[in-house]
């Protein structure tokens, strides 16, 4: 199996914090994540001030400000975004990604030579910015939280008419509803976007727990995305839906158990069961004392481990068949007793 692409999604969650950005990059780091990925943002080039927040938005903060004023408070400026990516994968070792909400913050981590561009849900339906991200012919992670097919369609078809091929592109299943409540998951829809448009899928997570991430690797997501927290009490839209650092390093370490347990998918015997086929399974005995000459029944013969004699399926070869000498009970049968 290929390996699962993991990406620890900080976001926001650092409220705006340089220094809890860093921390987030260590936690994700130790959680043994790919990639730990933010989010780069001009509030003010990405929603109105007449924008409402999202409820999950107003009932995770518990305030009814505008998305405005609520963003610029938990975005990172422009300027951090350098200094961060330097921190990642300079001083810490693991792979930098953000996610740019406008056009200005793209040529940003254009700039800074981001090899991968996450879209989020949000622009699939977006035509300039998805346009732009095409242009910029580098891998793509498309989410697609509140889209139906034809809107990924639509994407899809943007990024490809602009020289994106789609063996570059993956598309991610997801909810937008933050935390996500189980029945609203959805996870064979996953299968259903691999199907309709061949192309590789993921899960961007954000239900509360790890079940769901591990369960959509088992089903053949090659990327999953979950958000991940200091402290699911700070203050923020996110925290509530994000991972605790030890559930963070709990899903990775579930995640690459499941990498192992999916196998090839050919079924054998493994090497650490082989040793197991003579003790488990059975060979022809015989049920009580037989003499020379006898011509076997099958209610001559019961079948009793261990496993390394003639097997329980050559039963009826061996029915029928005249033993060379007497032999008594519980006798495991030999082809060479047999005439």
């Amino acid at each position: 199996m290929k390996k699962v692409l993991i990406i620890a999604e900080a976001g926001v969650n650092h409220n705006g914090s340089f220094e809890l950005a860093k921390k987030m990059v260590d936690l994700a780091f130790e959680a043994g994540a790919d990639i730990v990925k933010f989010q780069t943002a001009i509030p003010e080039l990405v929603m109105s001030a007449a924008a409402p927040k999202a409820e999950y938005q107003s009932k995770n903060t518990g305030s009814h400000e505008s998305q405005l004023e609520m963003s610029r408070k938990i975005h990172l400026p422009l300027e951090a975004y350098k200094d961060l990516k330097h921190y990642c994968e300079a001083v810490v070792g693991i792979k930098f990604l953000s996610t740019a909400f406008d056009e200005v913050s793209l040529d940003l981590l254009n700039g800074l030579g981001m090899d991968i561009f996450k879209i989020p849900s949000g622009e699939i339906t977006n035509l300039p910015y998805l346009e732009k991200v095409a242009k910029f012919n580098r891998e793509v992670i498309l989410s697609t939280g509140m889209a139906r097919l034809g809107e990924i369609e639509f994407a899809l078809n943007v990024l490809t008419k602009n020289g994106i091929s789609r063996d570059r592109i993956t598309v991610l299943h997801c909810n937008t509803d933050y935390p996500t409540p189980y029945h609203d998951v959805n996870l064979r829809a996953m299968k259903t976007i691999g199907d309709a448009f061949g192309v590789s899928v993921g899960y961007s997570d954000h239900t509360q727990g790890i079940e769901v991430s591990i369960a959509a690797v088992a089903m053949g997501a090659e990327v999953i995305e979950k958000h991940f927290t200091l402290d699911k009490s700070m203050e923020g839209p996110d925290h509530i839906a994000s991972l605790s650092p030890q559930e963070l390093k709990d899903v990775v370490k579930a995640i690459r158990n499941i990498e192992q347990a999916m196998g090839d998918g050919i079924k054998q015997p493994t090497p650490s069961e082989s040793k197991n086929i003579t003790i488990a399974r059975r060979s022809i005995h015989l049920r009580h004392d037989v003499k020379e000459g006898a011509v076997l029944t099958e209610k001559d013969l019961i079948m009793k481990r261990p496993g390394d004699g003639i097997s329980p399926i050559d039963m009826r070869s061996v029915a029928g068949k005249k033993v060379k000498k007497s032999l008594p009970a519980d006798h495991k049968i030999q082809w060479t007793d047999l005439d």
